[in-house]
Parts: C-alpha cells; sequence; structure tokens
C-alpha cells in the first residue's frame, strides 16, 4: 500500500513538473490594434489558468494604437506568469508601440539585425523630429544621464500644448517601464523626446534589453535559473526541461483582426446603410434589410473600437443623408453632389489617426465617391428623359382619339362611346348615331369632339 501511495505521489510531481516547463509562444506580428491586444491578453489569462511557466511574445510590429498597447501592457505587468518579449527573426522590429511592450515584459531580447525605439506619438507631432548628429557621444548612457529634464523637453516635436502634455505622458510612461525591470529609463525617454533607434547589439550595450539571441530555444537557454520579479513576487525560471508550444490565434482574434480593418469596417457600413434604404424602398423583401442590419452592426461595433473622429463619422453620415435626399425628392443633382462632397470629406477624415494602417484607404473612398456619384448622374438622366416623354396615361392622353356617336346630338349634345365607356360630349356640327368623331379636348366629364377628317 505504501508502494502504491509512492508511485501516485510520483505520477503527480512528474504530471506538475511537466505542465510547468511548459512554454508558450505567442506571434505578435503587424500593427497592433484592438484585434491584437483581445488576443494577446486572452493568452496571458489563459497561460496563467494553465500553469505554463513562460509566455514568450515573438514581435515584429511597425506600432500601433496607444489604447491597444496600454492594454498588452497592463496584461503583462498584473500576470503571474513571466512574460518574456523577443524582436524576431532577423529583419523584424519593435518600434513606436512595440517598444513599450519590450520594455513592460519581465524579460526583453531581440534577435541580431532587429531594431527599437522610434517611440514618439506619431498622431500628435506629425514627422518626428531627427535626432541630433552634433554629438556623437550622446549615445552612451553617461552622457544621457547628464541631460536634464528640461533639456529634453525641448527636443519634444510639437507645437501645441496639448501635444506636449501627451508627448510628456509618454515620456513619463515609457520611463516608468524602463525602471521597472531596471533598464536604460534615460534611452527609453530619449526613444520618444528624439525618436532614437537602436539596433539589437547597442540595445544590449546601452542596457535597453537583457539577451541577444536568434530563437525562442536560444532566449530558454540564456534566461534558464533566472530570477525575476513578477508580480512583486520573485520567481526562479526552470526551463531544463521545457517543451515550447507554438500559438496560432483562434477565429475570434481572426475574426477581430478583419472586421477592425478600417477598410472593412468602412465597407461594412456602407453595405448596412444601403441595405436598409433598399428595404425601406421596397419593403417585404427581407434580405437587404436582414444584411443590412448585421453589417451596420458589425460596423459599429469595429468603429467603437477603433480611433473614430466624430466630426468626420457626422460627415459621412451627412453625406448619405444627403444623397438619400436627392433620392426621394430630385434637385437637379445640388443635394447629391453635395453629399458626395461631404461623403469625401468624412470618409477621408473618419479614422483619427496618422498610422497607415488604421486609416482608410483614398483609393476605396474614391471609387465610392465615384460610384455614388455616377448613380446620382444616372438617376438624374433617367428623371429628364421620363419628365421630356409624351404623357401615356391619364386623361391628357384623351385629345385626339377617336370616339363613337352613340346617339343622335341635339342642340350640339350627345353621348360618345371611348374605350367601352359612354362619356357626355358637346360639338359645334349635328353628329348623328354610328359617326366617327375626333376628341378635341376635355374639361371635368364632358369631352369636345368633332367629325372625323375622313380619309
Amino acid at each position: 500500500m505504501r508502494l502504491l501511495l509512492l508511485c501516485l505521489m510520483s505520477l503527480l510531481l512528474f504530471a506538475n513538473q511537466t505542465l510547468a516547463s511548459t512554454v508558450w509562444v505567442v506571434p505578435i506580428k503587424g500593427p497592433i490594434g484592438p484585434a491584437v491586444s483581445d488576443y494577446l491578453s486572452r493568452e496571458i489569462q489563459q497561460a496563467q489558468v494553465d500553469d505554463v511557466s513562460l509566455v514568450i511574445l515573438k514581435m515584429d510590429t511597425p506600432g500601433g494604437l496607444d489604447s491597444a498597447m496600454r492594454d498588452i501592457i497592463h496584461s503583462i505587468t498584473t500576470s503571474t506568469v513571466p512574460i518574456a518579449t523577443w524582436v524576431g527573426p532577423s529583419g523584424a522590429r519593435a518600434a513606436s508601440a512595440g517598444t513599450y511592450i519590450l520594455l513592460a515584459s519581465h524579460v526583453a531580447a531581440m534577435a541580431e539585425a532587429t531594431n527599437l525605439g522610434a517611440a514618439t506619438p506619431v498622431a500628435l507631432g506629425g514627422s518626428p523630429k531627427p535626432p541630433s548628429t552634433t554629438d556623437e557621444s550622446d549615445n552612451s548612457a553617461s552622457d544621457k544621464a547628464d541631460e536634464s529634464s528640461s533639456d529634453r523637453a525641448e527636443q519634444v516635436p510639437a507645437k501645441t500644448a496639448m501635444e506636449k502634455k501627451v508627448i510628456n505622458d509618454a515620456k513619463a510612461y515609457i520611463k516608468g517601464l524602463a525602471k521597472l525591470h531596471g533598464r536604460n529609463a534615460q534611452w527609453a525617454e530619449k526613444a520618444v523626446s528624439e525618436a532614437a533607434s537602436l539596433d539589437a547589439i547597442e540595445a544590449l550595450e546601452l542596457n535597453v534589453i537583457d539577451y541577444v539571441v536568434n530563437s525562442p530555444e536560444a532566449l530558454i537557454s540564456a534566461i534558464e535559473g533566472t530570477t525575476l520579479t513578477v508580480n512583486n513576487q520573485q520567481v526562479t525560471l526552470s526551463l531544463t526541461t521545457a517543451s515550447l508550444v507554438e500559438r496560432t490565434p483562434d477565429w475570434r482574434a481572426e475574426m477581430l483582426a478583419v472586421i477592425t480593418n478600417p477598410n472593412v469596417a468602412y465597407i461594412l457600413m456602407l453595405i448596412g446603410i444601403y441595405g436598409l434604404l433598399l428595404e425601406f424602398y421596397n419593403p417585404g423583401i427581407g434580405l437587404p434589410g436582414v444584411l443590412g442590419g448585421i453589417c451596420l452592426l458589425l460596423a459599429m461595433y469595429a468603429l467603437q473600437m477603433m480611433p473614430v473622429n466624430y466630426a468626420g463619422l457626422a460627415l459621412l453620415l451627412l453625406g448619405i443623408a444627403l444623397m438619400i435626399a436627392e433620392a426621394f425628392n430630385p434637385s437637379f443633382g445640388i443635394l447629391g453632389l453635395g453629399g458626395v462632397v461631404a461623403f469625401v470629406l468624412g470618409s477621408i477624415f473618419l479614422m483619427d489617426s496618422d498610422l497607415p494602417n488604421f486609416q482608410i484607404a483614398i483609393p476605396l473612398i474614391l471609387g465610392v465617391a465615384i460610384f455614388s456619384a455616377a448613380l446620382i448622374v444616372i438617376t438624374l438622366g433617367m428623371l429628364m428623359k421620363v419628365r421630356n416623354r409624351r404623357v401615356t396615361t391619364g386623361l391628357e392622353t384623351y385629345p385626339g382619339k377617336t370616339a363613337i356617336v352613340s346617339e343622335d346630338f341635339t342642340n350640339g349634345k350627345g353621348r360618345v362611346q371611348l374605350n367601352g365607356a359612354l362619356w357626355h360630349a358637346v360639338a359645334t356640327s349635328e353628329l348623328k348615331n354610328g359617326d366617327k368623331v375626333t376628341i378635341e379636348s376635355i374639361k371635368g366629364l364632358t369631352l369636345t369632339v368633332s367629325p372625323s377628317v375622313k380619309k
């Protein structure tokens, strides 16, 4: 019995050791937005539930949105599982928002021929001011330590008070992240104030990162036995028997990545609006209304996750409203063309970000605008043709038609038969039953007729 208990305990210990030596490799590729933030936050949370010993974020990003970046950093700093960020493979980068995430991680590593930096909030200052080249010694950590905060503030590429406030907030934020794990806070601040960048070797020399390794396996070997501070707790890594698990984005992350693309969200919104409009034009069809409602809800969800300029959104909706008004109340193109102009301006201003990956493509905007303008011109042309066409129905078509006298006229009055109906008629001449007459005019329910000319 005692031997059986010892065997069971050994199996349990082996199972726990196997579980604790699992390392997840989670990819971060492309711009950092709501979809990436949601995916990484869920992965880190699941890693804590599964008692994973280490999570490696494999990063290659040009940057992204500030809100998404801060959500990821919050998940890292509150995680009970150590998080290592590795910028790789060679040729990858951790620019802008990627630099913040790298510095916030418990272990910061890069592959050779990679770079980080350029962390200035570009949406506020436009193109970052190039770093000063007057003194090459400024690249050393000691020289940076001698610079005063006021001197660095003068290098901020901002013109307005609001821009300076946000830049200074970014500087304080990135310095705090660097100090959290004993890294070079002075250079981190320079990455914001001067958009400074470093390659992997320089970053290691300046204590911006911890390791230069060329693969996740090499990183595991390098940090074996290292003691880290994770969520205010000391954790010693034991990864000699670690097994790597390559994580891939699930369907939710893939779907979010698609619908939070500004171009896709823009198209979904247009499909939603025009689908509902078509349903209003032809009630009872069902398909346009259902499809339009689904697309509009998806677009609203995507837009609320992205940096939307509400003035641009208002212009966009105004443009659509004016084009709809043109369809209901033709105004020879004034409302429609004004709607196209408002629509184009709103589309351009819609995304409140200077990051190319979070803007609507200009060719897409122009394509939709040209299509809308062409639709308005075609509609106006059809209306003009209808207006100039001869009347084919109604009382206006009666003059010129031929009728048959159904009874002799007395004192210029009588009745005629037209299209199977009897009409009161008046004439200036005497008419007999059976005579053919031509309708000259109509007043009320009385026709004015004259004898038909025999050919």
